[in-house]
Formats: structure tokens, sequence, C-alpha cells
């Protein structure tokens, strides 16, 4: 070997570690997993082409030229089949996210050091991301066989965008697993994993029953509560949280999915105090903070909110969620001129739509429209990624404030600029249904149709408007139950359906699907439906029951009104 190379060679690897990844506040990843090595990385002995190679490699991460670093590394990793080249091959390819070359390094890894079981975990892993599920299981069963941590759960959920026989192949592969180690959790878990994604949460639940975690595994516990709330068995989930929380006094996630599933079970005063403690103990946890703000708005203590909303702003935490909700609370506290302020402070992101639209309600609201559409032009100047949505913001507002012309006006604005956006024709022509102009309506949708004839929400609309306001009841019905087909769960179409029997006289199948569709969607315009409906079949106290819940669900509506004053001539109960 070149002395001098071997020098330089040696010098650099020596430094590698800290100068491969970028200098940055917090640790890379590739200097952690150096880090988390027990022993240093042993190269073996290469020839003069390889060191030069692995030297420009080094210095090239020094010099932030990652690319070439990789291209090196995986390059070598080839040729000499060297484990610590590998390795390090592998962690730089991890680390800057490429795919492709992190699998090849990986799998050099693990054959050229078999015994090794972080190789034969990296291994597993590449292969579960690149969907050769059965090859990774051969690698996870290898990791298994030496007693080391495994990432089963990984393995299952990199499968969830993947097709049914994928899935079906790989749950065939945990089973004879776990015909192999039946006391695996972490194999239960991951099947447990497959089998709620598979949609089959009763199996998944089961299985977990039947396999009480051991040695204080936590993610079982919450897949379970996970699987007991989506299965209306939400009261059970609670003690088995609280004899976890017992035995895992310090663990957050533990506490926090109690908390969160005493939000759903509707228990907020109680949400309320274990946010409460929760934040005394890590007082430093802005998210918990922001909960703890979330469930004060929903209790109505709008004091206490804003005091921790203010905090996080203050902390530079989930600012633009904070500045958005302070202005829920001006708008409570009828304080419209400070809600626009907040308001106005969101950001782009997740909260700036939601905070546009209220701007936008709030100046409507109150006679200044001119201003409205000044601030929205101005963002979709600023924000052009955003012009669409904000058009429709602006068309929303007017026409929810009594402005169809003007709503007209602006979709007809955004449909000249952006011809070819379906969200725009489609909120034309529910606006053109509200001004009675159902021929715009019906070409519009039918223009979206052309377009995506299996639209299941243009199908629907169309369908129901055809059933609803003309006597075209054979074309209504076929689209309707074209969009069931696409979509058979949806309480809208189940309404439709229901609605088109109804007015074809036939009040047995009007009756079944209404009802399915108000158990599964309360509102006041499917209760209005029914409710007429079992008037017909002369359920008259069922009706004025089901009608009296379509009021609690909106005190206001137009349509229950509309419908009461017909059949029983009062527009109350």
């Amino acid at each position: 070997m070149n002395k001098s190379y071997a020098l330089l060679l040696a010098l650099a690897l020596l430094q590698g570690c800290q100068s491969l990844a970028p200098k940055t506040d917090a640790q890379t990843p590739v200097a952690d997993a150096d880090k988390r090595a027990e022993k240093p990385v042993v190269y073996g002995s290469f020839k003069q082409d390889t060191l030069y190679s692995l030297l420009v490699a080094e210095l090239a991460g020094q010099r932030n030229r990652f690319d070439i670093a990789l291209a090196n590394y995986a390059d070598q990793a080839e040729k000499t089949q060297d484990p610590g080249v590998s390795e390090r091959a592998y962690r730089i390819a991890e680390y800057l996210g490429a795919d492709e070359p992190a699998l090849d390094s990986a799998l050099i890894w693990a054959r050229n050091d078999p015994q090794n079981l972080d190789a034969q975990r990296a291994a597993a892993i590449q292969l579960a991301r690149a969907g050769r599920y059965d090859d990774s299981m051969v690698y996870m069963e290898k990791v298994l066989q030496g007693q080391g941590d495994t990432h089963f759960d990984f393995l299952a959920l990199s499968a969830a965008e993947t097709d049914q026989h994928t899935r079906d192949g790989l749950l065939q592969s945990f089973d004879r697993l776990l015909v192999k180690y039946p006391d695996n959790g972490q194999l239960v878990f991951g099947k447990a994993l497959l089998l709620n994604q598979d949609d089959k949460p009763e199996q998944a639940l089961d299985l977990l029953e039947s396999h009480p975690p051991q040695n204080g595994e936590i993610a079982p516990v919450l897949l379970r509560a996970r699987l007991l709330q989506a299965l209306d068995r939400g009261p059970e989930a609670l003690p088995l949280l609280r004899g976890a929380i017992r035995d895992n006094p310090d663990d957050k996630r533990l506490r926090l999915t109690y908390a969160r599933t005493l939000v759903e079970q509707d228990r907020i005063d109680d949400a309320k105090a274990e946010f409460e403690s929760m934040l005394q103990q890590y007082p430093e946890d802005d998210e918990i903070r922001y909960s703890l703000a979330l469930v004060c708005l929903e209790t109505k203590h709008w004091d206490e909110a804003e005091g921790y909303l203010q905090e996080l702003v203050e902390r530079d935490a989930n600012v633009d969620a904070a500045h958005l909700n302070l202005g829920r609370i001006r708008e409570e506290r009828s304080q419209p001129a400070a809600a626009l302020r907040e308001y106005a402070l969101v950001g782009p992101g997740a909260d700036y739509l939601p905070a546009q639209l209220r701007q936008a309600d709030i100046l409507i609201a109150n006679g200044r429209s001119a201003e409205a559409s000044r601030l929205l032009a101005e963002a979709r100047e600023a924000q052009p990624d955003y012009a669409i949505q904000l058009y429709l913001i602006e068309a929303e507002s007017l026409g929810n404030n009594g402005k169809e012309a003007q709503a007209g006006q602006v979709l007809e604005q955004a449909i000249k600029r952006y011809p070819d956006d379906l969200n725009l024709l489609y909120t034309r022509a529910m606006l053109a249904e509200k001004r009675d102009d159902l021929g715009q309506l019906e070409k519009d949708l039918r223009a979206i149709l052309a377009r995506e004839p299996e639209n299941a929400m243009a199908l629907n609309a169309l369908g129901y408007t055809l059933a609803d306001r003309t006597s075209r009841y054979a074309e209504a019905k076929a689209l309707i139950d074209k969009a069931h087909q696409l979509t058979p769960d949806d309480p809208a179409v189940l309404d439709s359906l229901g609605w088109v029997a109804y007015r074809m006289g036939n009040l047995e199948e009007a009756e079944r699907q209404l009802r399915l569709a108000f158990e599964r969607f309360p509102d006041h315009e499917v209760a209005a439906h029914l409710g007429e409906v079992l008037w017909a079949n002369g359920k008259r106290r069922e009706a004025r029951q089901v009608w009296a819940k379509g009021f609690e669900a909106q005190a206001d509506s137009p349509i229950l009104r509309k419908t009461l004053l017909r059949l029983t001539g009062s527009e109350s109960l």
C-alpha cells in the first residue's frame, strides 16, 4: 500500500464521521449513525485506486458535495464488497434519501457482515421500501434469530399503499413466522397492523387481546385503544390506557392517547384536567400546550385558551394556529376588528385558507365586500399557489351572505383564468342551483362529467337536482345509481337514492335508503327528506321526531322550515 495515500486516507477517515454531514445545530443522521456504532468501522486493505476514490469521497463530503461522496462510496462498495465501505455508502445514501443506492449498499453490507444485526435490519427495511416484502422477511427473520429489535411494524406500515395481492402475501409471511415465534410481540403487532390496514379491525383486536404486551411494550396498547375507539367500543379503551399508564407513568404517548380518547368520548372536562397535568409535567412541550388550548376552546374557557395561545406565540410555536384560534376567540367576544388583526397574521400553510375565509366572512357580513375582494386579490398575487382556493373562498363568502350575483362574477373571472379547474365549475353549478339557473347547473356538471365520467360528486349533484327540481326521474335515477356504484357508503348518495325513489312513488325503498343515510349522517337536509317520507307513509309521530333531530343539527334550517310549512301548515314543530 502506498504510505502517503494510506496516511491521507486515515486522516480523512478519522474526521469523516464529523465532516461528511453539513454543519447544523442539530446533529445529522450520518453523525448519529456513526456515533451509535459500538466499535469503529474496520476497513480492509485496499488497492491504490480504491484508496484514492475513498479519499476523494471524504474530501467531497467535507465540501458538501455529497453526490460525489455517495457515487464513490457506492462504486467502491460494489467493487470491494467491504462491510465498512458498504455501511458508509448506506449511511450516506440513507441520509440523502437516495433509495436505490441505499438498497444496493445495504444488501452488500448485510451479505458481507452476516452477524451484524444492524446490517440485516438495514437490508430488510430497504427491501420493504422497494416493495420486496418476501425478501425483506428473510432478513427480518435473521434479526429475530439474533434476538435483536426488529421493525415488523415498519414492514407492515410500508405495505399500506400496496395492492391486495401483496398484502395477502405479506400476511402469509407473518403467519409463517408466527408459527416459529408465536410469542414474539413485534410479530404480533406487525400482523395486527396489517389486519387493520386490510379493513379487519375485529381480527386485529382479537389478535392483540390474545397476546398481551410484554416487557413494557407500548405500541400494541396504543393500537388496541385505537381499534376499540374505531369499533365504537371507546369506553373500553379508557381502563386499558389507565392500566398501561399505571405501569408506565412516565410514558408521554400513553398519557396523550388517554387525554385524546377522553376528548373523543366527550369527557371534555376530564380531558382538560389531564392535559393540564401533563403540561405541568412537561412545561416545554408546546404540542400539549396547543392541545390544552383547543380543549379550553371546546369548553368555552376563553380566558384560559387565550393565555395558552398567547404563550405559543411568545414561544414561537404553532404560531399560525395560535393566531387563527385567537381570531376565533375575538369573534366569540364580538370583536371583529381584533379578529381581523389576528387572522391577518396567519401565514401560508395549513391555517392560511381558514384565516382568509374568516376574514372574508367578517368583512362581507359587515358590508365591506369591496375590502374583502381587495384583500383576497392581494392574497392571490402574493400567494399564487392558493389562487384557486382564494377565488372559491370569495365566491363562497359572497354567496353565503346573499350576494349571489357578485359571487357569480368572481367565479366567471376565476374560470376565465383557470378554465380547466373542475372545482370552480362545480362551485358555479352549485351557485346556479341557488339562483334557480338549472340550465347553467346542468351545463357545468355535464362539462365535469365529460372529462371525468366517474366523478361521483358531480353524478350525484346532477341526479339529485333532476329528481328534486324536474320530472326527469329515470335520468336522475341512472345518474344516482352510477354514483352509488362508485361510492356505496356515501350518505349524500343514499339520501339522493331515497329522494328519487320517493319522487318515483316507491315509498318503501325511499324510507329504507333515507334511514340508512340518516344513521350515517343525521343532518338537517336528510332529516327533512326522511321526515317527509315517513309523513307520507303515515308515520307522522316519528316524522316529527326526525325533524326535531334535524333542528338540533341546524336550528335555522330553511329546508326543514319549508318542509314543515308545506306538510303541516306551520314552520315549527
